[in-house]
């Protein structure tokens, strides 16, 4: 057997270097939000599977939606349309804080090189929004490197619904969830 062949081999021009990071490019979705939105939960970025699939939160081992619908004391919606719309009819919006990061696999602690969403627009033209909630660690971080708080918006740092945080059950996480519809 030959050990060349099964080894890969390395980039050695500038435009294989390229390609292999734009492999790990990865670019989020638009906002899901309207003009009534008082409640934005902000995400680093979507996961490989919400990328394949198109849809916000879209790993079925995420715990997102199940936990949206028991706190605004919904059904689960199975299709991603009814997911939408409970947001919308809750005044509740999500986007992401990374517009474009490199990134291999969907780990939020493998995010590199971010470019953020314009998050300062979004928040300018949204008059009724009082809540800014961070979905996870990370998405609070890079918030704070490429913005500022403004005043008269509370900010909420939350749990992690991904699947990667099993440090927490869902009965806690949902408990903790809960104080975003309190304010």
């Amino acid at each position: 057997m030959d050990s060349k062949k099964s080894t890969p081999e390395k980039p050695e021009t500038a435009k294989q270097i390229i390609e292999v990071a734009e492999k790990h490019t990865k670019t989020s979705f638009a906002p899901i939000s309207n003009i009534s939105t008082t409640i934005l939960i902000l995400g680093t970025m979507p996961g490989d599977k919400s990328l394949e699939i198109g849809e916000y939160y879209g790993h079925s081992r995420n715990r997102f939606w199940k936990i949206i619908s028991a706190i605004t004391g919904n059904e689960l919606p199975i299709l991603y349309s009814d997911k939408k719309l409970l947001l919308l009819k809750s005044n509740i919006g999500i986007w992401d804080v990374a517009h474009k990061a490199n990134r291999k696999g969907s780990l939020d602690s493998a995010i590199e090189d971010e470019e953020p969403n314009d998050l300062d627009g979004f928040i300018a033209t949204h008059k009724k929004l009082k809540v800014i909630a961070f979905n996870g660690s990370k998405s609070q971080a890079l918030f704070d490197k490429h913005f500022d708080r403004k005043s008269g918006i509370k900010y909420i740092s939350l749990p992690s619904t991904s699947p990667a945080n099993t440090g927490i059950d869902y009965n806690s996480i949902s408990k903790q969830w809960r104080q975003l519809l309190l304010i």
